[in-house]
C-alpha cells in the first residue's frame, strides 16, 4: 500500500503536465477529479500545488510577478466587466472551499494574492474569514509585496488596507503560545514595521490607526527598534499638520535603550520629534557609555588587584595595550561629560521656556502689563529727574558736567 502511494505521488510530481491538457474551465468537473485524487491518499502539499497550478493558470491575478497570463487579455475577451467579476467571485469562493486543512499546504504568498481578488471582487464574508485565518496561521512566512493589499471598501480612506492587516497580526497573537513565538514573533513584528514604514506616507492614515497597529505586536519581539523609528519618523514627515498630544502619543511607542548608535544621533538631530523624546535618547546614550565604560574598567581594575597571582590562567596586559584601555576610558569620559553639559543644557532651557510661560500667563491674568516694553521708557524718565543718583557726591559731579557743557557751548557760539 505504502509502495503504491509512493508511486502515485512521484507520478504526480513527475508527471505534472496532465494538468496543462486536462484543466478545463469547468470548476465542478475539477473539484470532482480533486476529490477522488484526495481519495487516493496524496499528500496535502501536493494537493496544494494541484490547487495553485490550477488557479494560477485559469486566473492570471494570482500569478506573482515571474508569471506569465496564460488566458488572453482582458480587451480581447468579449465577457463585460459584471460577469468576469461574478466568475472570479465564483471560482476564489469554490477554491477556498476545497483548500486542504493542513497549514503548511498552501504557500501564504498565495493566499494573499486570493485575499486581494476576494476582497476586490466582495466574496461573502465567512470566505473572507476563513482565507485570513489561513493567512495569520502562516504569516511569518508572508512577503511586504504581498501584504501591501489595496483597500478596495468606499468607507476607508487610506490607499492600503491597514483595518485588514490589523485583523491578520490579531490573529497571529492569538495563536498558541508555541505557534508565536519564537523566530515566527521576530519575523512578524519586522515585517508589521516594514510595513507601518510604507503605509506612513499615506495622508489619510490617522495616528490611532498607526498606534493600533504598532502596539499589537509585544515589545520584547523588538531586539531594536530602528524600524520603528523609521516608521514614525516617516509618519511625522508626511503629517506636519499632527497635534502635540498625537506627536508624543507616538513618540512614546519608542524605547531609547533599543536604538542603534546611527538611530540615535539622528534622534537628537530630529527636529520632528518632542524635546522629552530627544532628552530621553541623550540619556540612554550617556548610560550606555556609562556601562561602556564599567565593562573596560572592569578587566583594568582586575589586573591591578592583589588577587590576580591565584589565578593561574589570566594574562598580564602589556604596557601598550594598558595605554589604549586608558586612552579609551579617557575619551569615554569626555564623551559622557560633553553628553551630560548637552542635557543640562537642554533641561535649563526648558525650564526657563516654561517659567517664561508660566509668568506671563500670571500677569496677564490679573491684567497687569508686563515690564518688558516699559523698560525704556523708565530708563528714560529715571535718566531724566535723576532718580538713579543715589549720593550727594554723584548729584555734584552731574551739576559739574552741567555747567561745563553749557561754558563749551556758550563759547562755541
Amino acid at each position: 500500500m505504502k509502495m503504491q502511494k509512493q508511486m502515485l505521488e512521484t507520478h504526480f510530481e513527475s508527471e505534472f503536465c496532465w494538468f496543462d491538457d486536462a484543466c478545463i474551465l469547468d470548476i465542478d468537473n475539477f473539484v470532482k477529479r480533486l476529490s477522488s485524487i484526495k481519495e487516493k491518499g496524496v499528500r496535502p502539499d501536493l494537493i496544494g500545488s494541484i490547487i495553485t497550478h490550477y488557479a494560477s493558470k485559469w486566473l492570471p491575478d494570482l500569478l506573482d510577478g515571474d508569471g506569465k497570463k496564460m488566458i488572453p487579455n482582458a480587451e480581447e475577451s468579449p465577457e463585460s466587466i459584471t460577469t468576469s467579476w461574478m466568475k472570479k467571485r465564483f471560482f476564489v469562493e469554490t477554491l477556498v472551499g476545497i483548500l486542504p486543512p493542513e497549514k503548511e499546504s498552501i504557500p501564504c504568498n498565495f493566499l494573499l494574492r486570493l485575499l486581494r481578488i476576494a476582497s476586490m471582487v466582495c466574496v461573502e464574508p465567512a470566505y473572507r474569514a476563513e482565507l485570513e485565518k489561513r493567512v495569520s496561521w502562516q504569516l511569518d512566512q508572508a512577503s511586504l509585496s504581498e501584504l501591501m493589499i489595496p483597500s478596495f471598501s468606499h468607507t476607508c480612506t487610506t490607499l492600503l488596507d491597514v483595518e485588514l492587516v490589523l485583523r491578520l497580526v490579531r490573529s497571529f497573537m492569538n495563536l498558541d503560545e508555541a505557534v508565536r513565538s519564537g523566530a515566527a514573533l521576530i519575523k512578524v513584528t519586522k515585517l508589521v514595521d516594514c510595513y507601518l514604514a510604507e503605509a506612513a506616507v499615506d495622508s489619510n492614515l490617522t495616528s490611532s490607526e498607526f498606534v493600533a497597529l504598532a502596539s499589537e505586536v509585544p515589545s520584547h519581539a523588538r531586539a531594536m527598534e530602528d524600524g520603528l523609528y523609521r516608521a514614525i519618523d516617516t509618519y511625522l514627515k508626511a503629517h506636519p499638520g499632527v497635534s502635540k498630544k498625537e506627536r508624543n502619543r507616538l513618540c512614546k511607542l519608542i524605547d531609547s535603550r533599543k536604538l542603534s548608535l546611527e538611530a540615535s544621533i539622528h534622534a537628537a538631530q530630529n527636529e520632528r520629534l518632542p524635546v522629552r523624546t530627544v532628552v530621553q535618547v541623550l540619556f540612554s546614550e550617556q548610560n550606555k557609555l556609562n556601562k561602556q565604560i564599567l565593562d573596560f574598567s572592569g578587566p583594568f581594575s582586575g589586573m591591578l588587584s592583589p588577587n590576580i597571582a591565584l589565578d593561574a590562567s589570566s594574562r598580564c596586559l602589556s604596557k601598550r595595550e594598558i595605554n589604549v584601555q586608558q586612552m579609551e576610558i579617557k575619551r569615554l569620559k569626555e564623551d559622557v561629560l560633553r553628553l551630560q553639559s548637552h542635557c543640562m543644557a537642554l533641561e535649563g532651557k526648558i525650564d526657563k521656556l516654561m517659567e517664561k510661560k508660566k509668568g506671563f500667563l500670571v500677569w496677564r491674568k490679573f491684567g497687569i502689563p508686563t515690564l518688558r516694553g516699559n523698560r525704556n521708557e523708565d530708563v528714560e524718565r529715571e535718566a531724566e529727574v535723576g532718580i538713579g543718583l543715589k549720593t550727594p557726591l554723584q548729584m555734584k559731579t552731574r551739576l559739574v558736567n552741567t555747567k561745563n557743557a553749557n561754558k563749551w557751548r556758550k563759547s562755541l557760539s
